[in-house]
């Protein structure tokens, strides 16, 4: 078995698209009193339509909305490089130009609830080398980040180079740090 990671569609796309190597989550309802965190260090890219919102996120003009199907394709699979709990509202804006969200949704997200804070990852996105399609099931719906699934397919190919992601993931540590 392998761990899915519930994800929006689009942000799915724009990490398979090499467009953000971040991920941002305050968690579900079905978290639990320990809320959320990101458990697994390798995981595939769930899309789900479910609590998908266009005006959410900022996309490139013209983005299509994904349809609605009976069957559920991942394409990639994502490998944590770091997951930090960062509670320094500063420094989550200043990764505005790392993510999909709105400025409007980060504000939303972080004052949430009583815990100031967001989880942020930093990713290595890999295409998988065949999707992996099966048929949507109840077992994945709800509220809640991770889901088990069938393993996925081998090998998986880097989205972005070596280099790419090394720049990139040394701009995100400079915006944190403010430098």
């Amino acid at each position: 078995m392998s761990f899915g990671f519930k994800e929006w569609a689009l942000v799915c796309n724009a990490l398979g698209e090499g467009r953000q190597s971040l991920i941002l989550r305050k968690g579900g309802i079905a978290e639990g009193r320990a809320g959320f965190s990101f458990k697994h260090d390798e995981f595939l890219l769930f899309p789900t339509l479910f609590h998908e919102q266009l005006h959410h996120l900022k996309l490139p003009k013209n983005t299509p909305l994904p349809a609605p199907s009976p069957e559920i394709t991942i394409r990639h699979l994502a490998r944590v490089v770091w997951a930090r709990e960062i509670s320094d509202f500063d420094a989550i804006q200043r990764l505005a130009p790392f993510h999909s969200w709105t400025d409007a949704l980060v504000h939303e997200r972080f004052h949430y609830d009583n815990r100031l804070c967001l989880n942020i990852a930093l990713v290595r996105i890999h295409a998988l080398a065949q999707p992996l399609t099966f048929p949507d099931a109840p077992q994945y719906g709800g509220c809640r980040s991770w889901v088990s699934l069938p393993d996925a397919p081998d090998p998986a190919i880097p989205v972005l180079s070596d280099s790419e992601h090394q720049a990139r993931a040394a701009q995100i540590e400079a915006a944190l740090s403010g430098s």
